[in-house]
């Protein structure tokens, strides 16, 4: 049974940081892509940012130069740092994988429970 849980989100002010963990666990054989979504009330579900197996990187128009991907493949784990957040930041953010089920033996996009980022003062 494939698993990802996230970690680390909560309160922050305005201009401050926080930084988000997705853990992917279970018989996995590989992992193609991780990334994060967010979800506003009354909004879409939106990609932030995406990491592919291969190094690259994407993000979101709104938060390029503030926000930072990362992984570490060993530990299938992907990180969110968040800098000089926002208010309109605030959202529940979810992590995202692409990856080769090793019980299935099929390609699918398994998706974490989500973890709530607020930004206020």
């Amino acid at each position: 049974q494939v698993q990802l849980r996230e970690s680390g989100g909560g309160l922050v002010q305005p201009g401050g940081s926080l930084r988000l963990s997705c853990v992917a666990s279970g018989n996995i054989l590989s992992i193609y892509s991780m990334g994060w979504y967010r979800q506003a009330p009354g909004k879409q579900r939106e990609l932030v940012a995406a990491s592919t197996s291969g190094g690259s990187t994407n993000y979101a128009d709104s938060v390029k130069g503030r926000f930072t991907i990362s992984r570490d493949n060993a530990k299938r784990t992907v990180y969110l740092q968040m800098n000089s957040l926002k208010p309109e930041d605030t959202a529940v953010y979810s992590c995202n994988a692409d990856l080769l089920s090793g019980s299935s033996y099929t390609r699918y996009n398994y998706w974490g429970q989500g973890t709530q980022v607020t930004v206020s003062s």
